[in-house]
């Protein structure tokens, strides 16, 4: 498994032993998909569509040249006009069209292929962040590694069209080319040819090369600033708390001021790249049209040879003055993928067994055997935890924060797997069972709900996304938010806003609730779930949860104690070990940890209604 990184960023960074054969070694899969031969079949087709357009191409200068050859031979224009070269003319008209044609016709057919492979690569690349730990997740910057997401499927789409569309037809029509050149005017000819497209590849590919670390630096600096400016606004509120409007405008700024000066670096280095590539080119048509000139007065060769190697030499010209940029932009585009592929290196830390079962929910009772676990091996949280929770029971786990409380509700969900000891319901080690079915019967109810940004039903019917309109409905009910939705201008088909600002705690709660409602789950997780709530709420928020976990096994965890009396044990935990465990009364009668905790917050309530009073 490879480990993850600590940076801030949390981005992937580029593995020193992979280049960008492995890049395109990743993409061609995608470009020759296993069993699918119509997609293959375009391939093929497109190809030789390619090979067709470029075909046509070369013959364009010969008809032109026998064009000008017939009407320079011919002492009465009009005679020729109509014995020879109109059929000429007509022949280099159709051989034009026909180019456009079979170029036109390799893009449609090829516009599938190339499609499907970014799907496909996005997907992909979506899924398999969603099968990542939950390790790598907390680690990250989510606008950073959007970027680099968006990035990189836009340099497929840009890789295939510059590669196979400008590139290999490029280097299709200047081998074809040279052939031609070589065949009716000579090797000289040829030699300064080829010399000449040698010399501009060459010389394009070192100043690039030189050009790609400026590039990267611009890129980094492009991703750091978009980070800062997501991160920002996720925590909007949280700035205008402060008045930190200049403070984060600042930062922001700091990261732009490092994009400027990377790309003002960039773009100015592109001048000398330009340059470099236009006195190659125009050393190469001028010697080209020196030694045509020369012969064509010596009279071994005519004007319509004059005429043809410069059709040439422009035609062939074109393609390279553009074929700088176009290999800039692959590089760019083999960067950006190698950075996205990248993030496909990583393992996902909690993976399923090969040939796991599903679990099989009986009762839905819980133990925990000897747990030890640690975020990080040097700095332990949980230290030799053990109890059980029967079927249809609740226990409530309370303690200072840091104690490890809601450590148990991640290794529940196995989003970590434990260092020692094991977790099983009904009997069954989770880490044998599959993962989608673990959490298919586990329902939560966390402390900081965060919703979609969408309509309450769909919010609601997250739990499970099959559900009527009904179900839906009858879970708003039990979660006691139907009448609050029903007093809604748009009901059901409210927008709740980013992360459901638009919606109270208290509401954000229910819809919570709700969810879980709908999703059946045979064992509830509440994890600190009214801790962030006014008494009022906590109270109406309280009695839903009890209602909804009545028959259901339920792990609650716990920062009040005053929300946990009626659990049927109470586990006291301290510095990750369980130091008191029993029933409510017990606890206060042993004058313990908890007996302590309760007179904290006892004293709390009091002076908080002295205070309100």
């Amino acid at each position: 498994m490879r480990a993850l990184g600590t940076d801030k960023s949390s981005l992937p960074q580029a593995d020193p032993g992979r280049n960008h054969r492995d890049t395109l070694r990743d993409l061609l899969p995608y470009l020759w998909p296993a069993g699918e031969p119509e997609l293959r079949l375009r391939v093929v087709l497109a190809m030789i569509c390619l090979v067709a357009a470029k075909g046509f191409v070369v013959v364009i200068p010969l008809l032109y040249k026998e064009a000008v050859d017939a009407l320079s031979a011919s002492d009465n224009g009009t005679v020729a006009l109509v014995a020879v070269p109109v059929t000429i003319i007509i022949a280099y008209g159709v051989a034009r069209v026909l180019s456009l044609s079979f170029q036109e016709l390799r893009d449609a057919i090829f516009a599938k292929v190339g499609q499907r492979a970014i799907r496909r690569v996005a997907l992909r690349t979506f899924q398999h962040l969603h099968g990542l730990s939950l390790r790598f997740h907390l680690e990250r910057q989510t606008g950073g590694l959007s970027r680099v997401i968006e990035r990189g499927t836009k340099a497929i789409d840009t890789l295939l069209s510059y590669t196979l569309f400008s590139i290999l037809p490029t280097f299709v029509e200047l081998a074809l080319s040279c052939g031609i050149l070589w065949w009716f005017f000579g090797f000289e000819v040829a030699a300064i040819t080829f010399v000449t497209v040698a010399l501009y590849v060459a010389y394009t590919y070192r100043v690039t090369e030189w050009r790609l670390h400026l590039r990267r630096r611009m890129n980094d600096s492009d991703t750091a600033a978009n980070s800062k400016a997501i991160d920002s606004l996720l925590n909007y509120e949280t700035v205008k708390y402060f008045g930190n409007e200049t403070h984060e405008a600042g930062r922001y700024d700091i990261g732009l001021q490092r994009y400027e000066g990377a790309a003002t670096r960039s773009k100015s280095s592109l001048a000398i790249l330009n340059i470099g590539q236009a006195l190659i080119i125009a050393l190469g048509v001028t010697s080209l049209m020196l030694l045509a000139a020369h012969r064509v007065v010596a009279g071994s060769m005519t004007i319509g040879d004059f005429v043809a190697v410069n059709a040439y030499m422009m035609q062939m010209a074109q393609p390279l003055n553009f074929f700088g940029f176009v290999y800039r932009e692959v590089k760019q585009s083999l960067t950006d993928m190698e950075t996205m592929f990248q993030l496909l290196l990583f393992n996902a830390e909690v993976q399923d067994k090969p040939g796991a079962p599903p679990l099989a929910v009986s009762g839905g009772s819980i133990s925990f055997e000897n747990v030890s676990f640690g975020y990080d091996p040097r700095r332990p949280i949980l230290k030799d935890v053990s109890f059980s929770i029967p079927a249809g029971h609740t226990v409530a786990a309370v303690g200072a924060s840091g104690a490890g409380k809601s450590t148990l509700s991640r290794l529940l969900f196995r989003f970590y797997e434990v260092s020692e000891g094991r977790i099983t319901i009904d009997g069954q080690d989770i880490r044998d069972v599959t993962q989608d079915s673990l959490r298919a019967a586990i329902g939560i109810v966390p402390q900081d709900t965060v919703l979609f940004n969408d309509t309450i039903a769909y919010n609601i019917a997250y739990g499970r996304p099959d559900a009527s309109r009904e179900e839906i409905e009858e879970a708003a009910r039990l979660a006691h938010i139907d009448s609050f939705i029903a007093a809604l201008p748009d009901g059901y088909d409210t927008i709740v806003g980013e992360r459901g600002l638009k919606l109270s705690g208290g509401e954000k709660q229910r819809v919570a609730i709700a969810r879980t409602v709908l999703k059946r789950p045979a064992i509830l997780l509440f994890d600190e779930a009214t801790s962030a709530l006014d008494t009022k709420t906590e109270r109406e928020i309280q009695a839903n949860l009890r209602e909804v976990s009545k028959g259901r096994t339920t792990l609650v965890i716990a920062h009040r104690l005053s929300t946990i009396v009626d659990a049927d044990e109470i586990l006291v935990l301290d510095a990750g070990r369980i130091v008191e465990r029993g029933r409510h009364q017990d606890l206060l009668a042993q004058e313990g940890h908890y007996a302590a905790m309760w007179r904290r917050q006892q004293e709390s309530a009091d002076d908080g209604l002295v205070a309100a009073q």
